[in-house]
């Protein structure tokens, strides 16, 4: 089993931790301001300048050329950011935050193990086990059981 800097495996700990306290502010910024979209809006133009701030004294500004070397599925990460966004804020309240983030984690796994499975997206190739999918069906479960809960 490879070794990892403690922060390296924090930092995903402390994102995902994260994740549901986001979703629950969207949902509150999407009841004041009356639109699930706007709020939307407003989460990722703060996001925006915050890393706009951070890539200008790292600088670390991509040249125009670099920009228009990408392909067009490199931009799709912005529209999923979105459409998680958007879904956070209308879902969440809706369902509560274990439901909304039991669902988020088992569609990510799922995701997850057809990345790793097929190498795609720049992830290393690892083949899906019988161990695996016993995990994610564990995950399941308990998508099912938080939902009869």
């Amino acid at each position: 089993m490879d070794m990892h800097p403690w922060w390296l495996l924090a930092l995903p700990l402390l994102a995902g931790a994260v994740m549901p306290l986001q979703a629950g502010i969207n949902g509150q910024l999407a009841k004041n301001l009356s639109s699930v979209l706007a709020a939307s809006l407003v989460s990722f133009v703060v996001g925006m300048l915050a890393l706009l701030a951070v890539v200008i004294v790292q600088r670390e500004v991509p040249s125009l050329a670099a920009m228009k070397s990408l392909n067009w599925w490199q931009w799709s990460g912005g529209l999923m950011g979105a459409f998680f966004i958007a879904t956070a804020a209308f879902a969440g309240p809706r369902i509560g935050a274990l439901l909304f983030m039991s669902l988020v984690l088992a569609g990510q796994l799922g995701m997850a193990l057809l990345l790793d499975h097929h190498g795609w997206a720049g992830f290393r190739e690892a083949p899906i086990s019988l161990g695996k999918i016993a995990g994610l069906t564990l995950i399941i479960g308990g998508v099912w059981l938080i939902r009869r809960g």
